[in-house]
């Protein structure tokens, strides 16, 4: 049984260890962010303070899109956007990890205190049930402030957040 978390497509791209887990682990990417990897390709603007790390960063988003263009994973993804919450045929990343792309729908529910792709992860985290997987310190933070129903882990305690048992449903 694989691990599942919500989390964001750009994350899978900066951090190669996603990818590479120690145990089988499924991403719930909400479909939004996968729009976000074409902004991120297309900007001028740096995502990273060191020009090699983010020549690095942008090289992998321009693979992870490519890789999601390939007609197999196209069609899945397609597939996923024809009902809201739906959810999209695992798209395999070696032998411990997939993707599952949700067509997540922003209800603004939480709209005044998170931008719409936060609110995507939070939505798509309560609804599935399972934690979100973020390296945004100020997300977690307001995710706690706010008190919102989910659990949130930080990428940097992924090796742990794939050890812990899930927490119910509040």
């Amino acid at each position: 049984m694989s691990r599942p978390f919500v989390t964001e497509a750009v994350m899978v791209a900066i951090y190669g260890q996603l990818l590479a887990p120690p145990a089988p682990v499924e991403y719930i990417v909400p479909y939004t962010t996968i729009l976000e990897l074409y902004e991120f390709q297309s900007s001028a603007d740096p995502m990273m303070d060191n020009p090699i790390d983010d020549q690095h960063v942008k090289t992998k988003i321009n693979e992870l899109i490519s890789y999601f263009e390939e007609p197999l994973n196209k069609k899945k993804i397609e597939r996923a956007l024809a009902v809201p919450w739906a959810k999209s045929p695992a798209i395999l990343f070696g032998d411990h990890a997939c993707i599952t792309i949700v067509n997540a729908m922003d209800t603004a529910q939480y709209g005044e205190y998170f931008d719409p792709i936060e609110t995507e992860l939070i939505l798509t985290s309560q609804r599935l049930g399972i934690p979100i997987l973020t390296d945004q310190v100020e997300l977690i933070a307001r995710i706690i402030e706010s008190e919102s129903p989910v659990q949130v882990f930080d990428i940097d305690d992924f090796d742990f957040a794939m050890d812990d048992e899930p927490l119910d449903q509040v």
